[in-house]
């Protein structure tokens, strides 16, 4: 013990305090024991139901999809895109959310920041609280993250004792303590139901260990007099070069009886908790031991149990801060109205869109549900918690990333939530204002490495071409958001790696060479971003459009067309020549570079992934050129063109799914089911994204094909259920047929509501195969409408009644009209007025 305390006083700066006796009443309440099951509460939605117009859709959520083996979901509790995502963490080597519904996994605390569907490192996980129900003495207790963690109870299934639904969470671990948790935007509450053999319980406040156990310069401070515990730390980026700090501010209140103070108290380094101690500041830099506070507290009256709250406050400013955070947002410690807040808020958002459960398996919408729920999880408002900079603009982070999320979350966003949508372009903007573009891929106040493009233009181009109209009326100005897409299309920055794009070499070559070098970036994914480029630019001249900038729509939609400078017509799938002209990457020169088709999909000999690594010179990132020689969202018509016409088009798609190019965890392929609309056969777009839900999607743990990526896992798989493809900084929905008989979205922004009504709806076949889901034709209003493929987003601007007639002929056709068929550049789709 003598050397232990030569090492603690080497590193620490103690302050002794005297303890004090705390003053205690009689109980008046008892906290029940938690028995729900690991899946929360299921509303029957079995054939023969009405439609779900109740206020409680949050009774539908199924919080542990995709919470195991892969899928990285977040289950905790959280607000809409609330900072604080206040969860269990466990040991599992999967546990980029904290969690893992595995129940061989070890509890080992409960955070208060996380993320949500990511991969990269582990994320956040900061500020554990852990109860301890007993221990021999104070400085017998195993604080350390090793040897205080336990296994959950588990049920007569195999399932861990845990439960949730939106904005609670709830576990039982195996030393008896009940934790149940639920959040306001930037605090945390607690509550700690203790067994009756718990004559001291204690709470451990761990500072130290986020998910990579990444601290330094760690600071604990102890109010003997309240208990209260302030503290902060410096912290690694998950997928980034950064650091970061962050701050905490945890107090506690007896439930259901008083007291004044903490029996005991102390800083603990590693697994030593040295009593009475109430000040720790770590002096070296290094990676070295765990550092936090344990206190003890009196036990309630109560015969039974003790319960004690402990109210988290964060802030990435200050400890003043997380203090002012925790006692504006959850002044009274009430857990109980914390979590109807919480769920209440839930609801309204969630209520906006509404399905009739007619005929619909339960599972279906749960799914649905579930989905929509995930889609709000991210990004997260941090607003008042910048570090960087003084701003009134609101601030968001944890985009990870946008190349995830822009293709189909954002759109959702659209078409039910517009206000948080303005609040997130105004904060991209004011991002932009002072780090000079847009952000890409965020975390935790940092940049973070870029995926793919600069994809933050087309979620703006999205808000621009949806809500132009109203920008002025939600505080978002043209003019602001015009600079910052142009600061991205035309400047290029310091670190393309980080942020913005190799505009340089963009404009000068009109692709991105394969053998061109600078100072910016690493010379990768030369192919992927000239593509994702083409489709930023075609974002922009959608904007400019509508701003009347008439030369900068020429130049834009010019340059939205690079994506043919990396088409070489002569480069065949081998061992199948029938598939010819693929997206390739190009020397300087114009000489072509070659990577074979397979690359990076399940048929590459070389089991290559097209990561971010610095070695990967083949062009791509995360998809193979199979798949990157589909995705040309703003000109699909050009591209059957180059690829023979629509039978070779649809040949080739047939392909992609036959022979597993298609990778459903990978967003490339998200709008590839839907492609055949463009070669005039949607019964084939509607069975393929039917059989993608019915094999890759379910309500288990392990529900999701991969990672939820930010929500856009989720969003892809609402819109897939509500039979519908967005086409992002565009008017138009791509469409199918729902898997309900009627659909409702009410936009608050315009108060209208919009209906889609599914004529002879008889069910959804369980394979995706078949069944009475072919739209036959469609009318709006009672008019008929000119397509059968897509919808334009004045139908949901009024507040319109779509009618689809559904037919058993996988053969339907987008109609006979010249405008039946999704618009393309080539074929003077999007050459109009918006």
């Amino acid at each position: 013990m003598a050397r232990w305390l030569l090492v603690l006083l080497s590193v620490l700066f103690l302050l002794s305090g005297s303890s004090a006796h705390p003053h205690t009443r009689l109980a008046t309440h008892s906290r029940p024991k938690l028995t729900v099951r690991s899946q929360t509460d299921k509303a029957s939605s079995s054939p023969g139901n009405t439609t779900i117009t109740d206020s409680d859709p949050a009774s539908l959520v199924n919080v542990f999809i995709g919470t195991t083996n892969g899928g990285h979901v977040f289950p905790g509790a959280t607000l809409p895109h609330g900072m604080v995502k206040v969860g269990l963490d466990t040991d599992s080597p999967g546990n980029q959310a904290g969690y893992d519904a595995n129940p061989i996994f070890n509890a080992i605390g409960f955070s208060q920041l996380h993320d949500s569907g990511t991969g990269g490192d582990i994320s956040l996980s900061n500020f554990k609280l852990w109860p301890l129900p007993e221990c021999d003495s104070f400085a017998s207790c195993n604080t350390s993250l090793f040897f205080r963690k336990t296994l959950r109870k588990v049920l007569p299934d195999g399932s861990p004792d845990d439960a949730g639904s939106p904005g609670y969470f709830a576990t039982n671990l195996s030393t008896g303590v009940q934790v149940e948790l639920t959040a306001s935007r930037r605090t945390a509450l607690h509550r700690y139901t203790f067994p009756p053999s718990s004559r001291e319980p204690r709470i451990v406040v761990d500072i130290t260990n986020d998910g990579m156990n990444s601290a330094t310069e760690p600071v604990v401070n102890i109010n003997t007099t309240t208990g209260r515990v302030t503290g902060g730390a410096r912290f690694a980026s998950s997928f980034g070069p950064g650091r970061y700090n962050v701050y905490t501010c945890v107090d506690f209140k007896g439930d259901g009886y008083d007291f004044e103070a903490p029996t005991e108290y102390g800083v603990w380094l590693g697994n030593t908790p040295v009593q009475n101690s109430t000040q720790v500041i770590q002096l070296y830099s290094g990676f070295l031991s765990e550092i936090g506070a344990l206190l003890t507290f009196p036990p309630s009256p109560n015969p039974v149990h003790t319960t004690i709250l402990a109210r988290v406050g964060v802030s990435f400013i200050s400890s003043d801060q997380a203090c002012a955070n925790a006692e504006s947002e959850i002044p009274n410690f009430d857990f109980d109205e914390t979590v109807t807040t919480a769920r209440e808020t839930w609801n309204e958002l969630l209520s906006r869109i509404q399905v009739d459960t007619r005929g619909v398996d339960k599972e279906i919408t749960e799914l649905f549900y579930s989905s929509l729920y995930r889609t709000h999880i991210s990004p997260a408002d941090y607003t008042g918690e910048n570090p960087n900079w003084s701003s009134t603009e609101p601030y968001y982070d944890s985009f990870y990333c946008n190349w995830d999320t822009y293709r189909t979350l954002y759109p959702l966003m659209s078409l039910h939530d517009p206000e948080v949508f303005a609040r997130i372009v105004r904060g991209m903007i004011n991002i932009q204002q002072h780090e000079g573009w847009l952000p890409e891929c965020r975390g935790a106040t940092l940049q973070q490495w870029i995926q793919g493009g600069s994809n933050g233009d087309p979620i703006l181009g999205e808000f621009f071409v949806k809500f132009h109209e109203h920008a002025s009326a939600l505080n978002v100005s043209a003019n602001d958001l015009y600079t910052a897409l142009l600061a991205d299309a035309e400047e290029q920055p310091p670190n393309w790696n980080l942020q913005g794009r190799q505009t340089t070499v963009w404009k000068q070559y009109n692709f991105i060479p394969s053998d061109v070098y600078d100072s910016g970036g690493t010379a990768t994914k030369q192919v992927s971003r000239t593509l994702e480029y083409s489709f930023g630019d075609f974002s922009i001249s959608q904007v400019a459009k509508i701003l009347n900038n008439t030369d900068d729509v020429a130049k834009y939609q010019a340059r939205a067309g690079n994506f043919i400078n990396v088409w070489n017509e002569k480069v065949t799938l081998p061992g199948n020549s029938s598939i010819k002209g693929m997206m390739q990457p190009r020397f300087a020169d114009g000489q072509w570079n070659y990577t074979d088709p397979r690359h990076c999909s399940v048929n590459d000999l070389l089991d290559s992934t097209c990561y971010l690594d610095v070695t990967n010179h083949d062009g791509f990132y995360e998809s193979s050129p199979m798949v990157y020689s589909q995705y040309i969202p703003q000109d699909t018509a050009k591209l059957i063109l180059l690829q023979g016409g629509n039978e070779s088009f649809i040949n080739r798609l047939n392909l992609i799914f036959d022979q597993n190019y298609f990778d459903v965890t990978d967003e490339p392929s998200q709008q590839i089911p839907f492609m055949y609309h463009y070669a005039n056969r949607p019964g084939l777009s509607t069975q393929r994204s039917r059989m993608i839900i019915a094999e890759s999607y379910n309500t288990s743990v392990s529900g999701l094909p991969g990672n939820d990526d930010s929500g856009a896992m989720a969003s892809f798989a609402v819109f897939y259920l509500l039979g519908m493809y967005p086409l992002p900084a565009t008017r138009q929905f791509l469409l199918a047929s729902p898997y309900f008989p009627k659909v409702t979205f009410h936009n608050p922004l315009f108060n209208t509501t919009t209906t889609i009504i599914a004529n002879n709806f008889t069910g959804n076949p369980q394979d995706g195969i078949g069944g009475t889901v072919f739209v036959k034709s469609v009318t709006v209003d009672g008019q008929s409408w000119h397509s059968n493929c897509y919808l334009d987003w004045d139908v949901f601007v009024k507040g319109s009644t779509v009618e689809l007639e559904l037919t058993s002929d996988i053969n339907t056709t987008c109609g006979e009209g010249s405008d039946a068929l999704p618009p393309s550049l080539s074929t003077g789709g999007y050459s109009g007025t918006i």
